[in-house]
């Protein structure tokens, strides 16, 4: 199972939305260049890097949500990966990093701007199964750049 990064989005100043950049460094306490506003519930070694699909954020614009590539603040934004495949435990390869995910990113009312009506619970895990973004720790440090790619290791 291949995919693509097709945007790597960081945001200095912290929070949303995240800005695109040509490349960021994956580390295993987070990506270098981003900050989070709040480290209770984001970032840290098992939440270093966030992980969203091009294909849910398509669909969701289908649907009239005005959300785009770093504006739910994920850090990579990735194509043509079968999203239903991930989960906990599963291990991606993206560029030369790789990357365990360790559990889906808990929406709030931070990027409630992205969804109609304020709707952020839109991409629960636990609402509509399939449509979240997801956490991962950093098992290899690399630079990550947009067009690298991305494979299902496990």
């Amino acid at each position: 199972m291949n995919g693509s990064v097709v945007s790597v989005n960081v945001n200095p100043d912290g929070g949303v939305p995240k800005m695109p950049v040509s490349s960021a460094m994956l580390g295993k306490d987070g990506v270098v260049g981003d900050k989070q506003n709040d480290l209770r519930h984001h970032g840290g070694p098992d939440r270093a890097v966030s992980l969203y699909s091009l294909e849910v954020i398509e669909s969701l614009a289908e649907e009239g949500h005005p959300v785009r590539p770093g504006y739910a603040g994920e850090n990579i934004t990735i194509s043509h990966l079968d999203w239903s495949l991930i989960q906990p435990g599963v291990l991606l390869k993206i560029g030369g990093s790789v990357v365990e995910i360790t559990g889906a990113a808990v929406p709030c009312a931070t990027i409630k701007g992205c969804f109609l009506n304020g709707n952020f619970h839109r991409i629960s895990e636990k609402r509509n199964p399939g449509s979240s973004r997801w956490y991962g720790r950093v098992l290899t440090e690399a630079e990550v750049v947009t067009g690298d790619p991305v494979v299902l290791l496990k």
